[in-house]
């Protein structure tokens, strides 16, 4: 396998980028330049009260791996000006953020050189290391510390001495709300101390820090090392306790060894690594930047899920205030079933922990079944939009998504058992409620009222996407029960023989009743999304009239989130590959902002971008399926895997073929070959065990 493309190195201050996203799917850092400086900390479940909205939301706990280095009287907090030199490179390869800076105190300098990750094998752990160097001798003293400075909430308990050790002290955070509550532990070691080290801030509410004294000597680099483990809450009731095991844990292996085991775990997640033969570097080193942030944004640890931005946040944008919407389920949970299921499956058992709340949703209705929320608090489950939240009320494909995922899941693992337990509850209960939801006429069913992908005021009828959702749900959900010998109610058949959708009279696919191109949000290729990734079973003159619509509107949709990233699948069912060409420039490499590709959630023309937020999830979810499964012509079924290509391989201009060394396909591994011009990509079987799958 080759190595990933890395981004380039940067020099200097960020500007209006955003900070380094560190994360392993429980714990998210946003790193600064200089990573002593606290950055921002989402703890995976622990949430609080959002600043500007009473609502649940995930809100940022103390910064783990906070320090400071004295020259003199001279702290660097104190006097940030005195850096220079600012350098940060990204290893994606193994999850790592290098950082270097100069800090100067009249005649004395250090140089200081910092390794910043989170531990994949370790999830509850984040570790950082220091090593300082000087041209001259040089007296400097070094803080390791948990920095409460810039959350919100209160600590309730404080551990230090032998009730925190192995490590240096331990606290419980209690947010703003008191909602949740997380524990953090910390321990650091320095190398070259002229003394026994200082715990202080022993008592209150303040950091937890420890203070060393080092002598600095030409040629002989100093370390300070830390590692921090956190714990939420939804995981354990006694957070702060659990957090020193595992800190204890941590410790037991020790950092060079933590850092070995973690280069291990991205070993092996880049087996998945998606390979364009004829790409340019740039296109393919960003493919390898949303390959590796979605993967840090997922873990089989993961309590709740991963939000829109994984688990990242920084000020000045809400970030949906961490909240688990419907695009985690639709572009999320497809690609990580093939390059990380053990990941996808954490997202889908956050759904099926909540079941109960999307049980009593769909009853506040006056239906039955299941309806889940739109935007899902990741404590909670429950509705959590802000406002009078018009999307939560009519955007009815939410729930389909949710069932759909679950599917997906059973056809691309072939776990029967996962699906008896907690799939079928979820696919069965959306199904009844998608009966109760629908409004029976004389030839078919109608969809009233209910917005697609386009949230407009006034929701419009028989929304295109939405049913288009629903049949594929239908005859997955319909097939599953029978491999489990679940009842099908007579119901569902009738539901899907009189779905009818709304197709103009040219064979274009409108995208509901009444549809006006001219129409507000009119250039949204909804129905396209129905052709893929939903894979509706349109005629050919459907197919070919509703791409030529909406493929000739790219202008008016292209830079809004979500469904840009699909255009150059859209464009090469077409056979237009300079189209797609362009259309993966345009739909997702142009979304590409700052620091270390971290695209974006606007493209930042875009009339509605204010402030530049990413990693945006669905946009590089969004091009992973379109990378995975649209441009091979893979659809995830029962069937063996080895059928799963479906049409022709038609790849953008100037490109030769898609490889990845291994996806899971059935429970096992293959390798995925899409050469462009064959009648369909290859998947052939690899030869790892079914074990490796439900490690991945």
């Amino acid at each position: 396998m080759a190595s990933p493309s890395s981004p380039l190195a940067v020099r200097g201050i960020r500007g209006n980028d955003l900070p380094a996203y560190v994360s392993n799917g429980l714990i998210g850092l946003r790193v600064c330049e200089v990573p002593l400086v606290p950055g921002s900390a989402i703890l995976n479940g622990v949430v609080g009260l959002y600043p500007e909205e009473p609502l649940e939301a995930a809100i940022p706990v103390p910064y783990p791996l906070c320090g400071d280095i004295g020259i003199g009287e001279a702290w660097m907090s104190e006097q940030p000006w005195a850096v220079s030199e600012l350098e940060q490179s990204y290893d994606f390869s193994a999850g790592e953020l290098n950082s270097s800076f100069l800090f100067r105190v009249g005649e004395k300098a250090v140089l200081a050189r910092i390794i910043t990750f989170a531990s994949r094998s370790d999830p509850a752990l984040v570790l950082q290391q220091l090593e300082l160097s000087s041209e001259a001798a040089c007296e400097v003293r070094l803080r390791a510390m948990i920095g409460t400075a810039h959350a919100r909430g209160h600590v309730g308990r404080r551990m230090i001495g032998a009730e925190a050790q192995p490590g240096d002290g331990a606290l419980l955070w209690i947010p703003e709300g008191e909602m949740s509550c997380c524990g953090i532990a910390f321990a650091s070691q320095c190398t070259n101390t002229r003394e026994e080290p200082v715990i202080q801030q022993k008592h209150g509410s303040g950091p937890l820090i420890k203070e060393y004294r080092v002598t600095l000597k030409p040629g002989k680099p100093v370390r300070l090392q830390q590692v921090t483990a956190m714990i939420p809450s939804i995981v354990h009731h006694r957070p702060d306790e659990e957090a020193v095991r595992r800190l204890a844990k941590g410790l037991a292996l020790g950092f060079d060894r933590l850092r070995a085991c973690n280069r291990e775990q991205w070993d092996e997640i880049w087996q998945g690594r998606i390979v364009v033969e004829g790409a340019n570097s740039h296109h393919q080193r960003l493919i390898d930047a949303g390959f590796f942030y979605l993967n840090s944004s997922a873990h089989r640890s993961s309590p709740a899920a991963t939000s829109m931005f994984g688990l990242a946040s920084w000020p000045g944008y809400n970030y949906y205030y961490g909240h688990v919407m419907w695009d985690i389920d639709a572009f999320c949970v497809p690609p990580l079933l093939l390059i990380q299921p053990g990941a996808a499956r954490s997202l889908l058992d956050f759904r099926a922990r909540h079941v109960g709340a999307a049980k009593a949703y769909a009853k506040l209705d006056g239906h039955g079944g299941l309806r889940f929320p739109w935007q899902a608090a990741p404590r909670s489950g429950e509705e959590a939009s802000p406002g009078p939240g018009p999307a939560a009320a009519n955007a009815a494909h939410v729930s389909l998504h949710v069932a759909r995922a679950f599917a997906l899941h059973a056809d691309a693992t072939g776990d029967r058992r996962y699906l008896r337990d907690h799939g079928w509850p979820i696919l069965s209960g959306v199904a009844d409620w998608l009966v109760d939801r629908m409004s029976t006429t004389e030839n078919s069913m109608k969809l009233l009222r209910a917005n697609g992908p386009a949230e407009v005021p006034d929701p419009p009828d028989n929304d295109s996407f939405t049913l288009m959702t629903a049949c594929d749900l239908l005859r997955r959900t319909i097939r599953l029960a029978r491999s489990i010998d679940a009842e099908v109610p007579v119901s569902w058949h009738g539901l899907l023989d009189r779905i009818r959708l709304p197709v103009r009279s040219d064979g274009v696919i409108a995208s509901h009743e009444n549809f006006r191109v001219n129409e507000e949000k009119g250039a949204t290729p909804s129905p396209l999304a129905g052709l893929f990734p939903m894979h509706y079973p349109a005629s050919d003159r459907e197919s070919k009239a509703t791409l030529d619509f909406f493929l000739k509107r790219w202008r008016d949709y292209v830079g809004s989130p979500m469904l840009s990233a699909f255009y150059p699948v859209w464009a090469a069912m077409a056979g237009d590959r300079g189209l797609a060409l362009a259309l993966f420039e345009q739909g997702y490499a142009a979304y590409d902002k700052g620091r270390f590709h971290q695209c974006l959630e606007y493209r930042e023309d875009h009339p509605d971008s204010k402030v530049p937020a990413g990693p945006f999830m669905a946009n590089i979810g969004g091009m992973l399926m379109t990378m995975l499964m649209g441009l091979p012509g893979l659809e995830i079924s029962a069937a063996d895997p080895a059928t799963w290509g479906r049409r022709r391989v038609v790849l953008p201009s100037g490109w030769k073929s898609i490889s990845v060394n291994r996806i899971w396909a059935g429970g096992r591994p293959m390798r995925l070959v899409a050469q462009h011009g064959k009648e369909c990509a290859e998947l052939v079987p690899g030869s790892e065990t079914i074990h490796s799958a439900v490690e991945a």
